[in-house]
């Protein structure tokens, strides 16, 4: 996972409970104000999370949507577990 990028979509409460080393917290309510941030990571492999993969599906269609390559990668948990 050394060229991806971890995005987590949790509230900053949720991720300061716990996340995966590394990884940037980014909100799905605020997500939208990160497009162009987002845009910019292209060419590494985006991974989304969260903490039982609802809101980073939710997150994983709207970025889709905004033509960037992403991946829903479920529960924070789970991706921590790969890395």
């Amino acid at each position: 996972m050394d060229n991806s990028i971890i995005i987590d979509v949790r509230t900053p409460g949720e991720f300061q409970g716990g996340h995966v080393a590394g990884s940037i917290n980014m909100p799905l309510g605020e997500l939208h104000m990160h497009v162009d941030e987002i845009k910019a990571l292209q060419g590494k492999e985006i991974i989304l999370c969260c903490a039982s993969g609802m809101r980073s599906a939710q997150a994983t269609a709207f970025l889709k949507g905004q033509g960037i390559a992403c991946t829903n990668g479920g529960s924070w948990l789970s991706v921590n577990a790969l890395v």
